[in-house]
């Protein structure tokens, strides 16, 4: 087990090892869950995105970046970036494209998701609803404790669905605006924390991905994590289904660990021993239940500042272009 001082109330490593968290599992399939997902899938893929590029915003790291917008379900109009290939006499045509979902609290600004984790690429950096500074929509609560329980008294209302269906919808907003990435097997997904369990949620649907990452993915194992206090949105979660247990009826629709039993892509999972925001087992409960070709990074912290931390990160960042390398060549 990793150990690092700390004054949260509770373990941030759960009292696990990396043997015992190798064998969690995930909770059992309910019934409907693949027609459920596949026909959210299937109302993402009717709408009629119409993305608009922004003015250039920013040019670094081998891309020019743009704000971008776009349509997803419910006509929810949605905001972003977008990372173009340097124009010039040495560049290169797209070959690559990723979606890079993000953690809760939304992004900002690009960020560390630029440099991609491949040259010639192009990326949207889309804020799903409700998050970010270019996903604020009008009764959705920006504060991740709030929202994570929006709609969730229903599996049709939870926004964790509609958040996912952002994410296949900017997919295909990127097809639009840069068409030769369509049909090449060429698209990534990448996500962290919350964008990490939204892509596990997305991935087993929309066969336009060919591979994935996901770093300290969340939402896994759902029955396990409402026994674990976090300092994360799934404490919020947990008072919640103090007050109003038949929640859990719901939340087997959205744990990325019963989702990642149908993810067939390559995905490369970098999952942390000690983590006081996502409880670990819950990662790892997502690497375990992969379907497909995987590759596990463990890593001694997520949401936890500690000494090594940059040498950790630019070890994952290396990681990840290999694996891209491999399996978007």
């Amino acid at each position: 087990m990793t150990s690092f001082t700390h004054d949260f109330p509770f373990d941030p490593a759960y009292g696990r090892t990396l043997d015992e968290l190798m064998a969690v599992p995930a909770p059992p399939v309910p019934d409907g869950f693949a027609d459920f997902w596949r026909a959210r899938y299937v109302e993402a893929r009717e709408v009629v995105t119409d993305p608009e590029l922004g003015p250039l915003e920013d040019e670094r790291d081998g891309v020019r970046i743009h704000g971008v917008t776009y349509t997803s379900v419910g006509g929810v109009r949605l905001g972003g970036w977008l990372a173009l290939p340097v124009e010039g006499p040495a560049a290169e045509p797209v070959r690559h494209g990723f979606v890079i979902g993000h953690g809760y609290g939304g992004r900002q600004d690009p960020g560390t998701d630029v440099p991609l984790p491949l040259p010639s690429s192009a990326a949207i950096l889309p804020c799903v609803r409700g998050t970010g500074a270019r996903g604020l929509v009008a009764g959705i609560p920006e504060v991740s404790a709030e929202h994570v329980l929006h709609g969730i008294e229903s599996r049709d209302t939870y926004v964790i669905g509609d958040c996912v269906a952002d994410l296949w919808c900017a997919a295909s907003a990127l097809g639009e605006l840069v068409p030769g990435l369509a049909g090449t097997g060429r698209l990534g997904y990448l996500g962290e924390s919350f964008g990490g369990g939204l892509g596990a949620l997305a991935l087993p649907w929309d066969d336009r991905f060919a591979a994935a990452q996901l770093t300290v993915p969340t939402f896994g194992n759902h029955p396990l994590r409402l026994t674990l206090p976090c300092a994360g949105s799934g404490e919020s979660v947990r008072g919640y289904h103090l007050r109003h247990p038949g929640v859990v009826d719901v939340l087997r629709y959205f744990d990325a660990a019963t989702a990642a039993e149908f993810v067939g892509q390559p995905t490369l999972v970098a999952a942390a021993l000690f983590d006081p925001s996502v409880p670990p087992p819950g990662q790892f409960a997502v690497y375990n239940a992969l379907a497909g070709e995987r590759e596990l990074l463990v890593l001694p912290a997520g949401h936890f500042e500690y000494e090594g931390l940059a040498r950790d990160e630019a070890g994952l960042v290396e990681a990840r272009r290999g694996f891209f390398g491999k399996w978007l060549a």
